[in-house]
């Protein structure tokens, strides 16, 4: 492969002035571009050292194959003057340029809040799955496991608490990724949930009254929006 006439058939192709930023990954030449419509789709098509081209989350990308793209990249880099890029810092010009649009923003940042906590729900919900499974009465009898074999109540109790927990003290972890997305301190965090969370709020009390304020005592167990909001 050529790769300095690969690397001029690409930038001829995209267009030199329409060309922003470039990285690569393994495989890929990754770029972005002023706009994706001046692309000579036809030219990178023909060239049969470019093995395909797709576009996602505002970057276009080139498919040249493993051993070959790094060479490529660097004779872009020498032919358009472009600093070099790593593929984290790409995305954020990605995302810079591209149209800003509230309901995609508002759903990419409950992603990025809820999708590292998902581990920890799904280990709640398949220790309550097992916990039913022990303690429902009709699936090996008239009676459950555990009605049968008092010797495992025990097991059983244990399992439900463990599988509560995640859930009751869900305010908690959501405080802890939302601390990290918001660029917050993650112990800040983590202590504002558990002050929501805490077993005395509305136990002797249903509000404060601070200076002839009635302040609510409300307790945010299972709850998130109000975590995030905090």
């Amino acid at each position: 492969m050529d790769h300095k006439k690969v690397a001029k058939n690409v930038v001829d192709a995209v267009g030199r002035d329409n060309l922003i930023a470039a990285a690569h990954c393994a495989t890929r030449l990754r770029l972005v571009l002023k706009d994706d419509k001046k692309v000579n789709q036809a030219a990178l098509d023909a060239d049969p050292d470019v093995k395909g081209t797709f576009k996602t989350n505002g970057q276009y990308q080139v498919i040249i194959g493993p051993g070959d793209v790094n060479n490529v990249y660097d004779e872009l880099i020498k032919d358009t003057g472009l600093k070099e890029l790593s593929t984290d810092d790409l995305k954020k010009v990605a995302e810079q340029g591209q149209k800003f649009n509230p309901v995609m923003a508002f759903i990419k940042l409950l992603s990025d809040i809820f999708v590292p906590i998902i581990p920890a729900l799904v280990a709640g919900g398949l220790l309550m799955a097992l916990n039913n499974f022990l303690t429902q009465p009709g699936l090996f009898g008239p009676k459950s496991i555990v009605s049968t074999s008092p010797v495992i109540k025990g097991l059983s109790d244990m399992i439900q608490l463990m599988s509560a927990a995640p859930f009751i003290f869900m305010p908690i972890l959501v405080a802890i990724s939302a601390s990290k997305r918001f660029g917050a301190n993650r112990f800040l965090g983590a202590a504002i949930g558990m002050i929501m969370t805490s077993p005395d709020l509305g136990k002797t009390a249903k509000y404060w009254d601070i200076f002839g304020m009635h302040v609510a005592q409300t307790n945010y167990a299972y709850q998130v929006i109000p975590v995030i909001a905090a």
